[in-house]
């Protein structure tokens, strides 16, 4: 007659194990099924180009930072130069009156009063009325000078060293916004790399063929400058097609969004000046439906500018990784303002 045996019962660590295997797969399916899905070619360029912009608006922010910063340099280097030869011709001076003294003293000793003025405080020893009338007149006109010429010192060298924390205060700001472009565009570079080399080579063919649509449709416009120095602005830039955006240049090479307009305006025998944020207060303000090609075109709160080309089209340098380009009006980003120069 065969046994029965009972079945063996899992150990209790078995069941354990068991559980806990179950309950990580479970834990791992849920998670795939709720993970964020890659996201599309569109939504990468979206972000991008929101980046690109944030960076931009650092970047003119530099750009303002480092023109300050060379203005406040030359200012202070010219102060403490300044200073230099103020202290040299106070050494002077006081060079003279140590030749009265020892004349002084080669003729009879040295009058206890000539001692007092040289010291190293003489408004203390010219406040004494009764000591000045002790000196000479030659002596006492001496010590007028070293007094003036000390006062003046002494306001230079509170002007330069206010001038110098200036240039600190400014170097730090330049730096603070350097790294932030920076960390723009490595965070717009990491997006980036999230597609396919074809995909990304697709959307740079998709934005050159949107830049030669744009710029027949100017062709096609045909509308009338603003001003003859409009006219000789846009046509400079329009040279410049082709060529690479590189932060803080001003061509002829390479240019960003503010660089480019400058350089345009120069070519046409204009001076406007660095950035974007002080650019839009030159010349006059006008309104959208007042645009002719030449006209500045700011953007992106008044980050971004270009020059109006006419058909709603801009030319501009748009961001790091792209070429001056005419572009739509409305694919470049927010309007913000219009002016003409």
């Amino acid at each position: 007659m065969a046994s029965h045996r009972r079945p063996k019962q899992p150990s209790r660590t078995r069941v354990t194990v068991l559980t806990a295997t179950a309950a990580a797969a479970v834990a791992l399916t849920s998670q795939a099924a709720h993970a964020d899905p890659k996201p599309t070619k569109s939504e990468v360029k979206a972000k991008v180009d929101k980046l690109y912009h944030e960076a931009e608006e650092a970047t003119e922010k530099y750009n303002g930072a480092k023109e300050q910063q060379d203005k406040l340099k030359k200012q202070a280097d010219a102060l403490q130069d300044k200073v230099a030869r103020g202290q040299e011709e106070l050494n002077t001076l006081r060079g003279e009156l140590g030749s009265l003294a020892t004349a002084q003293y080669r003729s009879g000793g040295l009058d206890p009063s000539v001692q007092l003025l040289l010291s190293s405080d003489p408004d203390s020893f010219l406040d004494q009325a009764s000591a000045l009338d002790q000196l000479t007149a030659k002596q006492a006109e001496s010590l007028r000078k070293i007094q003036a010429k000390q006062r003046t010192l002494a306001q230079e060298r509170k002007e330069a060293q206010g001038k110098l924390a200036d240039l600190a205060e400014v170097r730090t700001a330049l730096g603070e916004n350097k790294k932030k472009f920076q960390g723009k565009l490595a965070e717009a570079q990491k997006l980036l790399n999230t597609l396919t080399a074809a995909e990304r080579a697709k959307m740079a063919e998709q934005e050159q063929r949107a830049s030669r649509a744009a710029g027949d449709r100017v062709e096609l416009g045909n509308e009338v400058p603003a001003s003859a120095l409009g006219a000789a602005a846009l046509a400079a830039a329009d040279t410049r097609v082709g060529k690479p955006y590189v932060r803080a240049a001003t061509g002829p090479d390479s240019f960003d969004c503010s660089g480019l307009t400058m350089w345009a305006y120069a070519q046409a025998g204009a001076d406007i000046t660095r950035t974007t944020f002080t650019q839009i207060n030159e010349g006059t303000r006008i309104a959208r439906s007042q645009l002719k090609p030449g006209d500045l075109v700011f953007f992106s709160n008044t980050s971004h500018v270009g020059l109006y080309a006419g058909n709603n089209t801009v030319l501009h340098a748009p961001y790091p990784g792209a070429y001056v380009r005419y572009e739509s009006m409305n694919t470049v980003g927010s309007y913000q303002a219009a002016v003409r120069i």
